[in-house]
């Protein structure tokens, strides 16, 4: 699908003063939106973002500040596979 966008002029002149791609940062917002909404996974987002590694995704999520899920029943699980694993 191709979608066309009209951006004010003040904002296209930031986005073109700071060196990014507009097309780039809308895909990066629409992206980060559907992954923020749970409409897509984390490896879906990686690979529409194309990003190699998942350290990659890890660091672009912490500069837009969006977290990744982590709950209680994850951190144990984490320490079950630690425990087992001898670390």
């Amino acid at each position: 699908m191709q979608l066309t966008l009209d951006l004010p002029d003040e904002l296209s002149a930031v986005l073109a003063a700071s060196g990014q791609d507009p097309s780039r940062v809308a895909f990066e917002a629409i992206a980060l939106d559907a992954y923020r909404e749970r409409k897509i996974s984390t490896s879906q987002l990686r690979r529409l973002l194309g990003f190699e590694s998942r350290y990659e995704l890890d660091g672009f999520l912490k500069q837009h500040e969006v977290w990744l899920e982590y709950t209680w029943q994850d951190l144990e699980q984490d320490r079950e596979t630690h425990r087992r694993l001898g670390f």
